[in-house]
């Protein structure tokens, strides 16, 4: 039987935003998120830096974290007081006719979400564990990609620039090193590194294991259902580290191993000559543009060249009515302009109060995008525009 969620959306379900805090950042202010609520978990959790969507995947923020934090919110229903049902928990009920057999198949849940990023300062360079290590401590890996959209990106803040891998020729002594000094104020890890300017409508793969530090470029994150990383830089602009947060996902009896630790780092991916060449990514049209232009939209691959996720940008052309297929189901979210899409009204919000619903936000089950998803722009000079992140069919994971 059909969830009522699935029903009322034809195939596709409205979900709300998904804040999440972060001690160790300081908010850019670019997601939407009102100015009065950027502490809105309290200022001992740290200011919301990012908004999580399509997530069935807890957030991990040690103690303090709350029973949801994380969680996408599917709600349906009758306004003023819709119903609401965790994404997760409607995955569960309905996997098979939300996700498609071949992802329930395979996974019994949604294995991907994405997010915006949105930190005023570079982050420390850091990894997320491979899939050996995270299994160590109950976990899943965690690689993820990027790309900087236009619209949440006026200023680039304060470093928007992004420190990818180890100089090659780098030893795992030198980073052994490294660790060795972390109480000695700046441990010198980014010596062993570069850096690279971001380019807005661009971005990266960043598979699990490669040490990179982000930059301050607002950044739309597609990435596998994790929230593993450890820290390996122990200064940043002045603020000293804490060692917690390279442990974080190690072992307990591992957490004063600096073998193990620096066991985390994918070596091959970090040493390469062509890192830039490797990882980089230039957004590729879907399809032949002038077969696109014709009818009424373009479309961009923004992630791919990797086993596990992708994701797109879509812009639907003002006063154009069209119809998008794709292989299977996928979250979005609208990054400018108003319209419809299927059987629900869609906008792009100015702001956003934290607790309140809007209607930029969706999951399309894999029957409704196989199908074709009609997407309707109504404005006469704006583009309605789209990001759209899913997971790759496990047959495409070679």
């Amino acid at each position: 039987m059909t969830h009522p969620a699935i029903e009322q959306g034809e195939g596709i379900v409205r979900l709300t935003p998904t804040w999440v805090p972060r001690s160790f950042c300081v908010p850019g202010r670019r997601i939407k998120l009102h100015p009065d609520d950027v502490y809105a978990f309290g200022a001992h959790r740290g200011g919301i830096d990012e908004r999580w969507f399509s997530s069935t995947t807890r957030a991990d923020n040690g103690p303090l974290t709350t029973p949801d934090e994380g969680l996408s919110w599917v709600v349906f229903g009758d306004e003023p007081r819709p119903e609401r049902i965790r994404l997760s928990d409607l995955v569960q009920e309905a996997g098979p006719e939300l996700l498609g057999a071949e992802l329930w198949d395979a996974y019994h849940a949604w294995p991907i979400y994405s997010k915006f990023f949105d930190n005023k300062h570079a982050l420390p360079h850091h990894l997320h564990q491979m899939e050996r290590h995270a299994a160590n401590v109950g976990a899943a890996q965690k690689p993820e990609s990027y790309f900087f959209p236009r619209q949440l990106n006026n200023y680039g803040a304060d470093y928007p620039y992004t420190f990818f891998g180890l100089e090659p020729g780098t030893t795992k002594d030198q980073v052994r090193r490294c660790l060795e000094r972390w109480n000695e104020g700046d441990n010198g890890i980014l010596d062993l590194s570069r850096a690279y300017r971001l380019e807005v409508g661009t971005g990266w793969y960043v598979p699990a294991g490669l040490l990179h530090a982000p930059g301050s470029l607002c950044t739309y994150e597609p990435q596998w259902a994790s929230d593993v990383f450890a820290f390996f830089q122990s200064l940043v602009d002045n603020r000293p580290m804490d060692w917690s947060l390279v442990v974080k996902n190690v072992p307990a009896e591992k957490a004063s191993d600096l073998d193990y630790i620096v066991s985390m780092v994918d070596w091959d991916a970090n040493v390469v000559a062509d890192l830039r060449a490797r990882y980089f990514r230039l957004p590729r049209p879907a399809r032949p543009v002038p077969e696109m232009n014709d009818a009424g939209y373009h479309e961009d691959y923004i992630s791919y060249d990797n086993p596990y996720f992708g994701a797109k940008e879509l812009t639907v052309f003002p006063g154009r009515t069209t119809t998008i297929y794709d292989a299977g189901a996928y979250g979005m979210i609208t990054m400018q302009g108003h319209g419809r899409m299927g059987a629900w009204e869609v906008e792009a919000p100015t702001l956003i109060r934290f607790g309140e619903l809007t209607s930029d936000e969706f999951f399309v089950s894999a029957a409704a995008a196989r199908a074709g998803v009609k997407i309707s722009n109504p404005s006469r000079t704006e583009p309605l525009v789209m990001l759209k992140h899913y997971a790759l069919q496990p047959a495409k994971r070679a």
